[in-house]
């Protein structure tokens, strides 16, 4: 299983190491990254997958725990679900 993990919040010291090290706790693997900071702001997008069967109900609220002691917000989806939410239709 593919997902997209979204990491927003203020900038600081610690928040790519601690999504990254939670995140291979959950046996899910980084694919692709992109990160950028904007003023204050940092922003970060992760295509993961997951190593082994995997609760996605579970996950959500560990990398909200996660978030919350970072001070970001992290979100979670599925590759699909991502994909038909961002899908434009012409």
């Amino acid at each position: 299983m593919k997902s997209i993990v979204t990491v927003v919040g203020k900038d600081k010291v610690g928040i790519i190491a601690g999504v990254s090290a939670k995140l291979s706790e959950l046996d899910l693997n980084v694919i692709d990254v992109s990160q950028t900071i904007m003023e204050d702001y940092f922003a970060m997008i992760m295509m993961v997958e997951a190593l082994k069967e995997t609760n996605i109900k579970e996950v959500r609220a560990v990398l909200k725990e996660l978030g919350d002691n970072l001070g970001v917000t992290i979100h979670i989806q599925n590759e699909e679900i991502f994909n038909a939410m961002h899908k434009l239709n012409f």
